[in-house]
């Protein structure tokens, strides 16, 4: 659509920095572990649905322009 815009595609990791947040704040702020964040950004493993919502809420960014990895799409 003409004169629309969209967030760039970007990256757990990319979001979460871009929110300001550190990997362990995000994490408690997410009541998961770092290391559940930290696969979650790698990757490794992906968020429950419930999660992507909590996430999207906290980065202020939308789902739709956050790449959670290959076993997400």
């Amino acid at each position: 659509m003409e004169g629309t815009t969209y967030p760039p595609k970007i990256s757990l990791a990319a979001a979460r920095v871009n929110a300001g947040l550190l990997q362990e704040a995000a994490a408690a702020m997410l009541h998961v572990t770092a290391e559940t964040l930290r696969n979650w950004e790698t990757g490794k493993t992906v968020p429950t649905y419930d999660k992507v919502i909590e996430i999207c809420a906290l980065y202020n960014y939308p789902a739709d322009y956050i790449f959670f990895g290959k076993r997400s799409l």
